[in-house]
């Protein structure tokens, strides 16, 4: 009998770490889509309009997507798993301390601090990911982390929505960021080891400009937008949808929406799974993981579309659609980067590539807080929403390229360059 290899023993040592990283990543997006849930809340205690609405929603990209471009540089140079430890401390905190802010600047004060702490996240996962697995591994772990994602909009839209509906808003916030901390002892004792070429790749990792030359990194990039574009309307716009235009009540509104995100989570599990069992079977990754983008992405559009023109009766199924294909995409951010950066460049990759995929957060809130505004519905909204995913899914299939490490130019040692020079 084959007697198993390192790497393929390298995700059952790896998964007391892989289960804190999911509980890490769930913890995330409830802290950041809490703002969503308490919406109609929030509205109607300072008296917001949409636009404003939407501007608050969006204030929360801003440092968000500008600490991706320095995220990814740090996970490559410093200690990894002390990088995400200390972001989960300040995002923690600042959802607390939302609770018992006043005043709708303080708000926004809180959003930019959340923002600020959570962009260590996504490039830290991928980097561990890459460092501690084989490349038939990472789908599942990739799955299992934006299943650790999606379930925390599902369980803070179902638990926080029902508390919320109970205790108000401000418990909600005050509690959920103080129990979070718990997190940080047990990340202490059983966060991953360094890899063993943690120093090599230090020093070896291509500089930015090289990235930015590579054409798979722009088609990642395009498709990373695209994916985030939806995730951000159906994190920040979906609770408002189903209150406001199918007239729901928050309890109601926070089943239909939490069964959205469950539903995004299985399949962000199941697909990553799936894809990692054929490529074992003798598929090549660039063949199956561009198959599960373009499945991916034809699901989410005609399940955006279904919602925009279903009728009270049928738009649940359309939006279960939705989730499906949204869910579906969601490995793919993590596997392409993975494959085509290896580990000495893949924080740098994949946080520029997160960098600009996080754009579609700065705009998406608000731009639909302005339509809506000016549209009083969800059509336009929704109509924009599902042609970003066909844009998203042309990228991924055409304009990445196959999914093998990118020969990044060999750096000549120092001191090797300076006695070619005295030569």
């Amino acid at each position: 009998m084959t007697q198993p290899t390192k790497e393929s023993q390298n995700l059952a040592t790896f998964a007391p770490a892989l289960i804190l990283l999911v509980i890490c990543f769930l913890i995330n997006y409830v802290d950041r889509g809490n703002i969503s849930i308490a919406a109609p809340l929030l509205k109607k205690e300072f008296g917001l309009t949409e636009s404003q609405l939407g501007v608050l929603f969006a204030t929360f990209f801003v440092t968000y997507t500008a600490g991706q471009f320095v995220v990814g540089w740090l996970v490559d140079r410093f200690e990894v798993t002390r990088i995400l430890a200390a972001g989960f401390l300040v995002w923690s905190l600042a959802t607390a301390a939302t609770g018992v802010v006043r005043g709708f600047g303080m708000l926004l004060a809180m959003r930019l601090v959340l923002g600020a702490g959570e962009a260590v996240a996504l490039p830290s996962g991928s980097k561990i990911l890459a460092q501690q697995l084989a490349e038939h591994h990472r789908g599942f772990a990739s799955g299992a982390l934006m299943f650790g994602l999606r379930c925390g909009n599902a369980l803070g839209t179902l638990c926080a929505g029902t508390l919320m509906a109970k205790f108000g808003w401000r418990p909600v916030f005050l509690w959920v960021g103080l129990i979070s901390l718990l997190w940080l002892p047990a990340w202490r004792k059983w966060k991953p080891r360094p890899s063993d070429t943690l120093k090599a790749t230090r020093a070896d990792g291509p500089e930015f400009a090289e990235i930015l030359r590579q054409r798979s990194f722009w088609g990642t990039s395009t498709g990373h937008f695209c994916a985030n574009y939806i995730l951000y309307f159906m994190v920040t716009w979906l609770p408002s949808y189903l209150v406001q235009e199918r007239h729901l009540s928050m309890g109601g509104m926070a089943k239909i929406a939490g069964l959205y995100y469950f539903i995004d989570a299985v399949s962000a599990l199941a697909g990553g799974w799936l894809q990692d069992v054929v490529i074992r079977r003798g598929h090549t990754p660039t063949a199956v993981r561009k198959s599960a983008m373009a499945l991916s992405t034809v699901l989410a559009a005609a399940g955006i579309a279904g919602c925009a023109v279903a009728g009270p009766e049928s738009y649940l199924c359309w939006l279960m659609v939705a989730g499906m294909g949204c869910g579906g995409l969601s490995p793919g951010l993590f596997t392409f980067p993975q494959a085509l950066a290896g580990e000495g460049a893949v924080g740098k990759w994949y946080g520029w590539q997160n960098g600009f995929g996080n754009f579609a957060g700065v705009i998406c809130p608000a731009l639909t807080g302005f339509v809506l505004e000016g549209r009083g519905n969800f059509l336009m909204p929704f109509a924009v929403t599902g042609a970003t995913a066909l844009v998203g899914g042309i990228a991924w299939v055409f304009v990445v390229g196959r999914l093998e490490p990118v020969k990044w130019r060999v750096k000549e040692p120092a001191v090797l360059a300076k006695a070619s020079a005295d030569d």
